[in-house]
């Protein structure tokens, strides 16, 4: 099987992912070719709904965790000292990259439709997870404003974070498979 990668004049608006391969049917030499196809779009409130969803799952458990296992300062909120305080970055890390590396979405972004893709649609990998994620505070900072202003201001809708990963955020059904034979 062959992969090929076009870009057209409309490469702003998609990017074909071909993938070809021979088929032999009754002697004769047959091809089977798919392209799929992404069309971006922006879902500023999808994205911001499931990015709430998302975090409040993680900061729930957080808080959960430092009530169960912190204790009690003298300002009466609980604290994780030590060897407890490494759970949180680890669940932290499983919870967004690992979960996001093998499902092509998190929670959030499950309810609300939404998946990660490359940007040719390929299914994304650990290091394109941990590439976006890297990138979430620069995201989230300042109530998300940064992502705002470069989802709007990218032909792809893209925030930093899917910028340094090259991924996009769509919705399944943005991403259509055509499959054509040939002899």
């Amino acid at each position: 099987m062959h992969v090929v990668k076009l870009k057209s004049d409309f490469s702003h608006f998609f990017d074909f992912h071909l993938i070809y391969s021979n088929y032999y049917i009754f002697g004769n030499r047959s091809y089977l070719m798919k392209i799929r196809r992404v069309k971006p779009n922006r879902y500023i409130k999808l994205r911001i709904f499931a990015t709430i969803i998302d975090y409040g799952i993680y900061f729930t458990v957080f808080l959960l965790y430092c009530y169960c296992l912190g204790s009690k300062n003298d300002e009466g909120n609980y604290q994780v000292y030590g060897i407890l305080a490494l759970p949180i970055p680890i669940l932290w890390f499983f919870y967004f990259v690992i979960l996001e590396a093998v499902n092509q979405s998190m929670p959030g972004h499950d309810i609300c439709g939404l998946v990660v893709v490359k940007a040719d649609g390929a299914k994304i990998g650990f290091t394109d997870a941990l590439k976006r994620r890297i990138l979430d505070r620069i995201d989230i900072f300042i109530y998300g404003i940064p992502a705002l202003i470069c989802i709007y201001n990218t032909p792809k809708f893209q925030r930093f974070g899917d910028l340094f990963a090259d991924t996009l955020v769509v919705k399944k059904s943005d991403i259509v498979d055509t499959e054509i034979s040939f002899r």
